[in-house]
């Protein structure tokens, strides 16, 4: 559900005392924010509302700013929307940016708060070239200073600029530039480097263990303009020694911020950096039972057969085993970003990857079973459910997040794909009613919950309308799960939070967890009532990660409730 844009003061005290051509101007420059911050275009009523003009007067400034192409009026439903004027201002902003001057204040901070070398690079052909650092006398120096260059494939900063290139930028560099091999770390194939450069897209930062010097290591984010181009990149540089995986992640979320405020630009935001505060209940019916540090834990599905959780580490990626009796788990490392794997009849699992549907067997040998998302190159699978008739319902989204990008499709045994809904930001959790007549859908970018009329036989979805819409304090809705009694079970990213809703969308009840993103949930145990949830510890900060060392492991919650079975893949 679109939120309305926030209702400005109708009298402003800056624009009552203006000067009669000063007023004229700020009214204008009220009209375009409003337009500009509004979640969907604003007709001529909206704005009447939001900016209390007489309508003569607003009539005559939307059509000068018309005129002027600063706003453009859509024919279709007559909604207004921003021109082409503002976005040509914006490249004079971007072309005239001062990206060192900028840099500077953050370069300082990064190294205050690592104690280690903090680099500023840009892309110079088929290199990094480093425009500005900051060394401090414990670093272990490196030839490589202000003014050197590095090869993109072997270094954090040469990484994290090149995710974001365009996808022929991308083929260019691929094919064109000799990957040369430093260490026995550094990637010297092009597919491998290409699937990795869609991982360091998806978690944001670059990370570099050993690849151009044996014994360095370094983590970076590329530096975006307003369309998500890197203009360059800031990282953090240091001995691999004092620089280990787990820290080197745990800076990722330092050096993203640092980025954003470099240039101003929240970019990508799908993926937040900031997080809710703690509560102060953390409940006390809520227990690790798989303990783990998944990068963004998903998809989880109980198999009573087993007595075990299955779920997938998106960014790992990988898809994990668990006993939440003994706290083991098991893991297999995919090679491309995995949204979901969930059983099949057959044995095996069919997994929604980065590229497609792809059928796993005990083995772990991967078959191709469908790309319906061929002719979207840039987006990726995310989570996904088995109807009662087996066939699978799986969303995607754009790896850079941006909206409407992404679909919902219904996948046959055999592979047979039918779009059933386009248009989607960020497609997410979903679950049936135990009578299978309504379908639930989550858009975690339109921070709600939709309601469709479900016809099982058919496959098909009608009536949609909003379930739940959350507020941006509540957090983001993400993966779900429906029980028996048809209440709606959501996990809140940054909220701290699951919630449980009554089939007719009012709040039953809110349960606080240790850890500030759960990212899914199902039923499963002996009974069907313990609720298994999922998280995350992908760009929280060493502090976050310090009040919630729990983040990336997988959680037990008694309801008192039986859920619905998970269902596994027909084919």
């Amino acid at each position: 559900m679109a939120r309305k844009a926030a209702m400005e003061p109708r009298e402003p005290a800056e624009e009552a005392g203006a000067q009669p051509g000063m007023q004229a101007l700020l009214r204008g420059l009220r009209i375009l924010n409003l337009v500009a911050q509004s979640d969907s275009p604003m007709r001529f009523t909206a704005l009447l509302e939001a900016t209390g003009l007489p309508k003569g007067t607003l009539h005559r400034i939307l059509h000068t700013l018309i005129d002027e192409r600063y706003l453009v009026l859509k024919e279709s439903d007559q909604t207004y929307v921003l021109g082409s004027k503002p976005f040509q201002l914006a490249h004079r902003v971007w072309d005239q940016f001062d990206l060192r001057g900028a840099a500077e204040p953050e370069l300082d901070r990064l190294a205050e708060l690592t104690g280690e070398a903090v680099r500023l690079g840009i892309l110079d052909g088929d290199k990094v070239l480093y425009i500005d650092q900051r060394d401090l006398p414990r670093q272990i120096r490196l030839a490589n200073g202000i003014g050197s260059r590095s090869s993109i494939h072997a270094t954090a900063l040469g990484k994290a600029m090149a995710a974001h290139l365009t996808a022929a930028e991308r083929q260019r560099l691929l094919t064109g530039v000799d990957l040369e091999s430093f260490t026995d770390q550094t990637i010297v194939q092009a597919g491998d480097l290409d699937q990795q450069l869609n991982i360091i897209k998806a978690r944001g930062y670059a990370i570099s263990i050993g690849e151009q010097h044996d014994d360095v290591s370094g983590v970076a984010a590329a530096i975006l303009d307003h369309r998500a181009r890197p203009l360059g990149a800031i990282g953090i540089v240091g001995p691999s020694y004092r620089l280990p995986a787990e820290t080197l992640h745990s800076y990722g979320r330092e050096v993203i911020e640092a980025a954003r405020r470099i240039s101003g630009n929240i970019g990508e935001l799908a993926m937040s950096i900031a997080v809710n505060p703690r509560p102060l209940d953390l409940g006390g019916d809520v227990r690790c039972v798989i303990p783990g540090e998944d990068f963004l834990g998903e998809g989880p599905f109980w198999d009573a057969d087993a007595g075990r959780l299955h779920w997938v580490d998106i960014l790992a990626p990988g898809v994990v085993s668990g006993d939440p009796v003994t706290g083991e788990r098991s893991f297999r490392a995919m090679n491309e970003l995995i949204g979901v794997a969930i059983p099949r009849a057959k044995g095996g699992f069919v997994c929604a990857t980065e590229t497609g549907i792809k059928l796993m067997d005990d083995k772990g040998d991967i078959s191709v079973l469908a790309t319906p998302e061929e002719d979207r190159p840039g987006n990726r699978f995310n989570d996904g459910k088995c109807d009662a008739k087996g066939r699978l319902w799986v969303g995607s989204l754009a790896i850079n997040t941006e909206p409407g990008r992404g679909r919902l499709w219904r996948i046959e045994g055999d592979g047979a794909s039918t779009m059933m809904e386009d248009q989607i930001h960020i497609a997410n959790g979903l679950g049936w009613s135990p009578d299978n007549r309504t379908f639930y859908f989550t858009d975690s970018g339109a921070r709600t919950i939709w309601a469709h009329d479900f016809d099982l036989e058919a496959g098909t979805l009608s009536n949609r309308r909003a379930f739940v819409t959350f507020d941006p304090g509540d957090g983001v809705p993400d993966g779900m799960t429906v029980d028996a009694e048809g209440g709606v079970w959501t996990t809140l990213w940054d909220g701290w939070a699951v919630r449980r809703y009554h089939a007719d969308g009012t709040l039953d009840r809110s349960i606080s967890v240790p850890v500030p993103r759960p990212t899914s949930c199902t039923f499963g145990g002996p009974q069907g009532e313990t609720l298994f949830v999922t998280s995350a510890r992908i760009r929280l900060s060493a502090k976050q990660l310090s009040d919630a060392p729990l983040s990336g492991s997988v959680f037990a919650i008694e309801t008192g409730l039986k859920g619905q079975p998970d269902r596994p893949f027909a084919g």
